[in-house]
């Protein structure tokens, strides 16, 4: 039992999500949020700042995505527990979260209950991963299946869902600071990993994956 209380950090940069999650935790005896950051330089001043024993990270954040913050909380504070609290499913970030160091994924419409739990599990070193979750690791495991956006790079990924989104190539390229000649070579490499043709077959490719939400 822990003398004092689990200090958390969330990360989002929609303020009521913010405030729900403050809401849930508050119900906890143990945890007390000490910090809320709706973007990743923010998050990651008070990472340094600050005495903490959770995050919770959003996966979109306005200037850099909770995946790539993750890795910069892992390289400055390896001993900082990191949860992924997101609308997407779990069958589209929670391998490349947990891969990447992550102490569980969590969706936004899970319980108050199981996200203090996930959370007093992550502060002790332990990680949170859902019974669905897990059967698919086993799955993957044992028959080496790796669904085919697990193989895109976290740069990769970020075209697909723009490209899914509809928006154009030299859009893109505005979006993410790229030349259009580069969003054209990913966009090449996205079609051949997904086994995709077409624009069109990546938006459905999407939208069954859950990549769209």
């Amino acid at each position: 039992m822990r003398a004092d209380k689990i200090r958390v950090l969330i990360v989002d940069d929609h303020i009521i999500a913010r405030n729900g999650v403050r809401l849930m935790l508050s119900t906890a005896d143990d945890i007390e949020v000490v910090g809320e950051a709706e973007t990743a330089e923010a998050a990651m001043q008070l990472v340094q700042s600050e005495r903490l024993d959770v995050a919770l990270l959003d996966i979109a954040l306005p200037d850099k995505s909770g995946l790539e913050l993750l890795k910069a909380i892992r390289s400055a504070r390896p001993r900082l527990a990191v949860l992924m609290l997101s609308m997407y499913a779990e069958q589209v970030y929670a391998v490349r979260a947990l891969k990447m160091g992550a102490a569980g994924y969590l969706t936004k419409n899970t319980p108050a209950a199981t996200i203090a739990d996930a959370v007093r599990k992550a502060a002790a070193g332990g990680h949170h991963v859902s019974t669905a979750l897990t059967e698919k690791l086993a799955s993957m495991i044992s028959r080496g299946n790796v669904a085919s956006h697990e193989t895109l790079s976290q740069r990769e990924l970020e075209v697909l869902k723009l490209l899914a989104a509809g928006e154009s190539l030299v859009r893109i390229a505005d979006m993410l600071h790229l030349s259009p000649s580069t969003v054209t070579t990913y966009r090449s490499r996205i079609l051949a990993k997904t086994g995709t043709r077409s624009n069109v077959e990546l938006t459905r490719y999407a939208l069954e994956t859950g990549l769209l939400v």
